[in-house]
Protein backbone atom coordinates (compact mmCIF):
# COMPACT_ATOMS: atom_id res chain seq x y z
CA UNK A 1 0.00 0.00 0.00
CA UNK A 2 1.66 3.56 -1.13
CA UNK A 3 0.90 5.47 1.87
CA UNK A 4 0.80 9.34 1.01
CA UNK A 5 0.33 12.33 2.52
CA UNK A 6 1.74 16.12 3.84
CA UNK A 7 1.72 18.42 6.81
CA UNK A 8 -1.34 19.88 8.20
CA UNK A 9 -2.04 22.51 10.08
CA UNK A 10 -3.56 21.39 13.48
CA UNK A 11 -5.80 24.55 14.04
CA UNK A 12 -8.59 23.06 12.89
CA UNK A 13 -8.18 19.86 15.09
CA UNK A 14 -7.89 16.50 14.36
CA UNK A 15 -11.11 15.02 12.45
CA UNK A 16 -10.58 18.32 10.11
CA UNK A 17 -6.79 17.59 9.62
CA UNK A 18 -8.19 13.64 8.62
CA UNK A 19 -10.37 15.34 6.32
CA UNK A 20 -8.30 17.50 4.68
CA UNK A 21 -5.92 15.00 3.94
CA UNK A 22 -8.71 12.78 1.88
CA UNK A 23 -9.51 15.80 -0.06
CA UNK A 24 -5.73 16.79 -0.92
CA UNK A 25 -5.76 12.67 -1.88
CA UNK A 26 -3.73 11.32 0.84
CA UNK A 27 -3.85 8.68 3.54
CA UNK A 28 -1.51 9.90 5.89
CA UNK A 29 -0.50 12.99 7.35
CA UNK A 30 1.66 14.85 9.69
CA UNK A 31 1.10 17.51 12.16
CA UNK A 32 2.55 19.74 14.53
CA UNK A 33 1.48 18.57 18.02
CA UNK A 34 1.78 22.67 19.35
CA UNK A 35 3.15 25.96 18.14
CA UNK A 36 6.57 24.45 16.01
CA UNK A 37 8.30 27.95 17.13
CA UNK A 38 7.10 27.86 20.77
CA UNK A 39 5.64 25.79 23.52
CA UNK A 40 1.91 26.68 23.21
CA UNK A 41 -0.34 24.17 22.76
CA UNK A 42 -4.56 24.45 22.28
CA UNK A 43 -6.54 22.00 25.22
CA UNK A 44 -6.62 18.63 24.04
CA UNK A 45 -10.28 17.02 22.55
CA UNK A 46 -10.91 13.72 23.60
CA UNK A 47 -13.68 13.36 21.67
CA UNK A 48 -12.34 15.06 18.61
CA UNK A 49 -9.24 12.69 18.76
CA UNK A 50 -11.61 9.42 18.97
CA UNK A 51 -13.63 10.94 15.95
CA UNK A 52 -10.49 11.03 14.04
CA UNK A 53 -9.25 7.43 14.60
CA UNK A 54 -13.02 6.42 13.61
CA UNK A 55 -12.32 8.16 10.33
CA UNK A 56 -8.88 6.85 9.50
CA UNK A 57 -9.89 3.33 9.70
CA UNK A 58 -12.92 3.96 7.58
CA UNK A 59 -10.60 5.50 5.11
CA UNK A 60 -8.03 3.20 5.02
CA UNK A 61 -5.56 6.12 6.34
CA UNK A 62 -1.49 4.62 7.45
CA UNK A 63 0.26 5.46 10.83
CA UNK A 64 -0.07 9.50 11.18
CA UNK A 65 2.97 11.24 12.36
CA UNK A 66 3.30 13.95 14.93
CA UNK A 67 5.86 15.99 14.77
CA UNK A 68 7.77 18.10 18.07
CA UNK A 69 7.73 21.48 18.50
CA UNK A 70 11.24 23.44 16.82
CA UNK A 71 12.13 24.28 20.04
CA UNK A 72 12.24 21.22 21.43
CA UNK A 73 16.28 20.43 22.32
CA UNK A 74 16.64 17.57 25.00
CA UNK A 75 20.27 17.77 24.34
CA UNK A 76 20.73 21.49 25.22
CA UNK A 77 23.81 23.02 28.15
CA UNK A 78 20.53 24.96 29.46
CA UNK A 79 19.11 22.98 32.32
CA UNK A 80 15.77 25.58 31.62
CA UNK A 81 15.71 24.14 27.67
CA UNK A 82 15.78 20.10 28.59
CA UNK A 83 13.24 20.93 31.78
CA UNK A 84 11.13 22.55 28.68
CA UNK A 85 11.54 19.24 26.28
CA UNK A 86 11.00 17.31 29.28
CA UNK A 87 7.93 18.79 29.91
CA UNK A 88 7.02 19.13 26.29
CA UNK A 89 7.65 15.01 25.23
CA UNK A 90 5.96 14.10 28.20
CA UNK A 91 2.57 15.93 27.28
CA UNK A 92 2.66 15.02 23.90
CA UNK A 93 3.17 11.24 24.79
CA UNK A 94 0.11 11.73 26.99
CA UNK A 95 -1.62 13.09 24.17
CA UNK A 96 -0.66 10.96 21.56
CA UNK A 97 -2.02 7.77 23.34
CA UNK A 98 -5.14 8.97 22.38
CA UNK A 99 -4.62 8.38 18.86
CA UNK A 100 -3.25 4.66 19.65
CA UNK A 101 -0.52 2.89 17.23
CA UNK A 102 0.46 6.37 15.90
CA UNK A 103 4.18 7.88 15.51
CA UNK A 104 5.89 10.87 16.94
CA UNK A 105 9.17 12.40 15.66
CA UNK A 106 11.04 14.63 17.18
CA UNK A 107 14.95 15.91 16.19
CA UNK A 108 17.19 14.40 18.49
CA UNK A 109 18.46 17.99 19.58
CA UNK A 110 22.03 20.17 19.26
CA UNK A 111 24.19 19.96 21.78
CA UNK A 112 25.97 23.11 21.50
CA UNK A 113 29.40 23.13 21.81
CA UNK A 114 29.27 19.95 24.39
CA UNK A 115 30.22 17.36 22.43
CA UNK A 116 27.97 14.73 21.00
CA UNK A 117 28.44 11.81 23.73
CA UNK A 118 27.01 14.50 26.14
CA UNK A 119 24.14 15.34 24.18
CA UNK A 120 23.15 12.10 23.66
CA UNK A 121 23.06 11.53 27.57
CA UNK A 122 20.65 14.25 27.99
CA UNK A 123 18.63 12.58 25.05
CA UNK A 124 18.71 9.69 26.68
CA UNK A 125 17.50 11.30 30.52
CA UNK A 126 14.27 12.63 28.67
CA UNK A 127 13.47 9.14 26.78
CA UNK A 128 14.07 6.78 30.01
CA UNK A 129 11.94 9.36 32.17
CA UNK A 130 9.04 9.73 29.99
CA UNK A 131 8.52 6.41 27.94
CA UNK A 132 7.09 3.46 29.30
CA UNK A 133 6.92 -0.05 28.53
CA UNK A 134 2.81 -0.15 27.84
CA UNK A 135 3.07 2.75 25.36
CA UNK A 136 1.56 2.22 22.11
CA UNK A 137 3.02 4.99 20.54
CA UNK A 138 6.55 4.74 18.66
CA UNK A 139 9.18 7.51 19.63
CA UNK A 140 10.79 8.65 16.08
CA UNK A 141 14.19 10.16 15.71
CA UNK A 142 14.35 12.13 12.68
CA UNK A 143 18.00 11.93 10.72
CA UNK A 144 19.31 15.13 10.48
CA UNK A 145 21.55 17.56 8.22
CA UNK A 146 24.52 17.88 10.35
CA UNK A 147 23.43 21.95 10.28
CA UNK A 148 25.99 23.53 13.64
CA UNK A 149 26.09 21.00 16.37
CA UNK A 150 22.65 18.57 15.69
CA UNK A 151 22.77 15.07 16.24
CA UNK A 152 21.78 12.73 14.44
CA UNK A 153 23.21 13.11 10.96
CA UNK A 154 24.93 10.26 11.46
CA UNK A 155 23.54 7.24 11.55
CA UNK A 156 25.47 5.63 14.39
CA UNK A 157 24.52 8.65 16.54
CA UNK A 158 20.72 7.34 16.41
CA UNK A 159 22.54 3.81 17.17
CA UNK A 160 23.85 4.56 20.67
CA UNK A 161 20.44 6.81 21.36
CA UNK A 162 18.45 3.37 20.24
CA UNK A 163 21.00 1.23 22.05
CA UNK A 164 21.10 3.76 25.53
CA UNK A 165 17.27 3.60 25.61
CA UNK A 166 15.45 1.93 28.09
CA UNK A 167 12.28 1.20 25.72
CA UNK A 168 13.89 0.90 22.85
CA UNK A 169 11.35 -1.26 21.42
CA UNK A 170 8.99 1.85 21.03
CA UNK A 171 12.35 3.46 19.38
CA UNK A 172 12.44 4.10 15.56
CA UNK A 173 13.78 6.66 12.77
CA UNK A 174 12.12 8.68 10.55
CA UNK A 175 14.13 9.00 7.22
CA UNK A 176 14.57 12.80 5.77
CA UNK A 177 15.35 11.90 2.32
CA UNK A 178 16.65 16.15 2.25
CA UNK A 179 18.40 15.72 5.76
CA UNK A 180 20.00 12.54 4.81
CA UNK A 181 21.51 14.03 1.82
CA UNK A 182 22.52 17.40 2.59
CA UNK A 183 24.32 15.33 5.81
CA UNK A 184 26.13 13.06 3.15
CA UNK A 185 24.85 10.16 2.09
CA UNK A 186 23.98 9.41 -1.23
CA UNK A 187 20.64 8.95 -2.10
CA UNK A 188 20.39 8.89 -5.64
CA UNK A 189 22.75 6.88 -7.17
CA UNK A 190 23.89 5.49 -4.31
CA UNK A 191 20.14 4.66 -2.56
CA UNK A 192 20.95 0.88 -2.25
CA UNK A 193 24.13 1.45 -0.93
CA UNK A 194 22.65 3.85 2.25
CA UNK A 195 20.28 1.27 2.92
CA UNK A 196 22.28 -1.16 3.17
CA UNK A 197 24.50 0.84 5.75
CA UNK A 198 21.62 1.76 7.48
CA UNK A 199 20.72 -1.94 7.63
CA UNK A 200 24.45 -2.73 9.08
CA UNK A 201 23.98 0.28 11.65
CA UNK A 202 20.20 0.33 12.66
CA UNK A 203 18.39 -1.90 11.10
CA UNK A 204 15.70 -1.56 8.46
CA UNK A 205 12.93 -3.08 11.17
CA UNK A 206 13.68 0.59 13.07
CA UNK A 207 12.42 2.61 10.01
CA UNK A 208 8.96 3.40 10.15
CA UNK A 209 8.39 6.89 8.22
CA UNK A 210 9.60 9.18 5.35
CA UNK A 211 9.86 12.58 5.16
CA UNK A 212 9.96 13.19 0.99
CA UNK A 213 11.69 15.80 0.15
CA UNK A 214 14.02 17.56 -2.53
CA UNK A 215 17.07 19.08 -1.27
CA UNK A 216 18.18 23.30 -2.21
CA UNK A 217 21.68 21.87 -1.76
CA UNK A 218 23.90 19.42 -3.22
CA UNK A 219 25.08 16.34 -1.27
CA UNK A 220 26.67 17.35 2.20
CA UNK A 221 26.21 20.90 2.55
CA UNK A 222 24.99 20.50 5.97
CA UNK A 223 22.18 22.93 5.49
CA UNK A 224 18.18 21.69 5.80
CA UNK A 225 16.71 23.64 3.01
CA UNK A 226 13.89 21.64 1.58
CA UNK A 227 12.50 22.23 -1.92
CA UNK A 228 9.21 21.26 -4.01
CA UNK A 229 9.39 18.04 -5.29
CA UNK A 230 11.73 17.53 -8.63
CA UNK A 231 12.93 20.95 -8.23
CA UNK A 232 15.54 20.24 -6.24
CA UNK A 233 19.34 18.66 -6.33
CA UNK A 234 17.92 15.12 -5.33
CA UNK A 235 15.63 15.34 -8.75
CA UNK A 236 12.03 13.57 -9.76
CA UNK A 237 13.85 10.49 -11.07
CA UNK A 238 15.44 9.98 -7.89
CA UNK A 239 12.21 10.43 -5.61
CA UNK A 240 10.96 8.40 -8.00
CA UNK A 241 13.34 5.56 -6.86
CA UNK A 242 13.04 6.42 -3.66
CA UNK A 243 9.10 5.64 -3.44
CA UNK A 244 9.86 2.15 -5.30
CA UNK A 245 12.05 1.15 -3.21
CA UNK A 246 11.22 -2.03 -1.30
CA UNK A 247 12.79 -1.02 1.61
CA UNK A 248 10.05 1.77 1.96
CA UNK A 249 7.14 0.13 1.52
CA UNK A 250 4.02 0.07 3.52
CA UNK A 251 5.84 2.88 5.50
CA UNK A 252 4.02 6.66 5.78
CA UNK A 253 5.36 8.97 3.41
CA UNK A 254 5.03 13.14 4.28
CA UNK A 255 5.93 15.69 2.10
CA UNK A 256 7.59 18.60 4.20
CA UNK A 257 8.29 20.62 0.78
CA UNK A 258 7.30 24.53 0.46
CA UNK A 259 3.83 24.17 -0.38
CA UNK A 260 0.54 25.45 0.57
CA UNK A 261 -2.30 22.61 0.42
CA UNK A 262 -2.96 23.39 -3.47
CA UNK A 263 0.93 22.51 -4.26
CA UNK A 264 0.63 19.75 -2.02
CA UNK A 265 -2.22 18.05 -3.92
CA UNK A 266 -0.39 18.72 -7.10
CA UNK A 267 2.54 16.66 -5.25
CA UNK A 268 0.28 13.36 -3.96
CA UNK A 269 -0.93 13.32 -7.42
CA UNK A 270 2.32 13.10 -8.99
CA UNK A 271 3.64 10.97 -6.73
CA UNK A 272 0.78 8.49 -7.10
CA UNK A 273 1.15 8.50 -11.07
CA UNK A 274 4.58 7.64 -10.43
CA UNK A 275 4.18 5.00 -7.70
CA UNK A 276 4.43 1.30 -9.44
Amino acid sequence: MFYIGCHLSSSSGYLSMGKTAVELGANTFQFFTRNPRGGSVKKFDGADAAALVAYMKENGFGKIVAHAPYTLNPASAEEKTREFADMVFADDIEIMEHLPGNLYNFHPGSHVGQGVDTGIGYILEMLNRNMRRDMTTTVLLETMAGKGSEIGSRFEELKTIIDGCEYSEHLGVCLDTCHISDGGYDVKDGLDETLEEFDRVIGLNRLCAIHLNDSKNERGAHKDRHEKIGEGFIGLEYIEKIINHPAFANLPFELETPNDNEGYAREIALLKGLKK
